[in-house]
């Protein structure tokens, strides 16, 4: 029988821990009873009762590590959510879990994005805003969008459009017009009063200055 390794990728949170941590002293929660064993194992048995409070059953993921650094100490506790807004929600309930003692002995939580950093029990305020401050977590928000390049054109050629498109309107307003009016000249010429000006179509109102009556065919 030959033992083999797991091959799952470590988890993310992982990754958040401040470096310098103590080996041996990581533990990952995925649920509630995982996270008691955690405090436990690392001497912080007082903080069980935040297992409740956690949210497992709203997707949260915890890892725990200690530190010692000369005559300071510390246990980093983080909590990952799905989203901002569990976070949120669940700080306030870890804050009103937490004991009265735990809050005078130094222990602090703190919300940034989806995750809540809890550091237990420092040895100093110092050192416990040192920890937090290099917690490795940062957010990024991407938008995916299609993107457009808008260049305008070099004078010249707008210029030059612009004499082209009025060369074709001209020539376009005269070919219309001649054709307009030599239709109708060349209707005139072969049918005389028969399409157009046609005088038993045509209306003449007479001041009746003079005796004469007006003929519309005088006009033609």
């Amino acid at each position: 029988f030959r033992a083999r390794s797991e091959q799952t990728p470590l988890p993310p949170i992982r990754s958040y821990l401040p470096q310098g941590f103590t080996d041996g002293t990581q533990r990952y929660a995925l649920g509630a009873a995982a996270f008691r064993n955690a405090f436990a194992s690392l001497g912080r048995s007082e903080f069980a009762n935040l297992a409740s409070e956690a949210g497992f059953g709203s997707g949260a993921e915890a890892i725990f590590a200690q530190y010692r650094a000369g005559k300071d100490e510390a246990v980093v506790l983080l909590i990952e959510y799905p989203t901002p807004q569990l976070a949120e929600q669940h700080l306030r309930h870890l804050e009103q879990a937490l004991l009265p003692a735990a809050k005078q002995a130094g222990t602090t939580i703190e919300r940034k994005a989806s995750l809540l950093s809890l550091i237990l029990k420092p040895s100093s305020t110092a050192y416990g805003d040192a920890l937090r401050s290099a917690v490795n977590y940062e957010t990024q928000v991407t938008w995916n969008e299609p993107t457009h390049t808008i260049t305008d054109p070099p004078w010249a050629t707008i210029l030059g459009k612009i004499f082209i498109f009025t060369f074709l309107f001209m020539i376009v307003a005269v070919v219309l017009g001649v054709a307009f009016g030599g239709v109708r000249v060349i209707t005139k010429m072969f049918f005389p009063g028969k399409v157009f000006d046609r005088p038993d179509r045509m209306d003449v109102l007479q001041l009746g200055l003079s005796g004469k009556r007006i003929d519309s065919r005088d006009f033609y």
